[in-house]
């Protein structure tokens, strides 16, 4: 007989960071940790890896690149569905107040679409989770997760964080919608 796994809501209940990572906003410490509990494998990328790795300046929602695999996409999509993720208001993500989740468009998640080239920044109750696409040009899964390190934030919390390249190619799309292009001329 198959067991569905129970996808989990997210819990708000204070999360204390390990030393080092006090900075991090609590929010962020349960996204993942709902992510961890959801089993569904990323890479950290975005204002939170940035203060992962030491800005602690930085601040923003928790975004992540999904692993690409069949599975590991439908169990983000279970999860999203699960929490009832909505698309943020561009008013939102400027600080200003959004319509009230009754009015808000809902949307059903479905696997394939969560791989597309597209940016998805959504609400999770309170909580904020930026989903990267696969832009053209834009490094792979497997390239990604190669160069990141597992990095423990609190107590059964961790997370693949990008290295630092991968957090800032991921920015500049953010902010320009393409990939960096490194052009190299010759003068003799």
């Amino acid at each position: 007989m198959l067991l569905r796994t129970r996808v989990l809501s997210i819990d708000s209940a204070p999360v204390v960071a390990i030393k080092g990572y006090e900075h991090l906003s609590a929010s962020s410490i349960s996204v993942l940790r709902w992510l961890n509990a959801s089993g569904v494998e990323f890479v950290l990328v975005g204002a939170v890896a940035r203060a992962v790795r030491g800005d602690s300046a930085a601040h923003g929602p928790v975004t992540i690149v999904p692993a690409p695999y069949g599975r590991n996409l439908d169990r983000l999509a279970r999860a999203l569905n699960a929490v009832r993720a909505r698309h943020r208001s561009p008013g939102s993500m400027l600080g200003i107040t959004s319509p009230p989740v009754g009015r808000m468009a809902s949307h059903r998640f479905a696997p394939e679409e969560l791989i597309r080239a597209e940016h998805w920044t959504l609400i999770c109750g309170e909580h904020e989770l930026d989903i990267e696409g696969r832009p053209q040009g834009s490094p792979s899964f497997q390239e990604l997760l190669y160069e990141a390190v597992r990095i423990e934030l609190a107590e059964g919390v961790s997370a693949e964080v990008a290295a630092p390249e991968d957090i800032e190619h991921y920015a500049h799309v953010r902010r320009t919608g393409v990939a960096p292009q490194l052009l190299v001329s010759r003068l003799v």
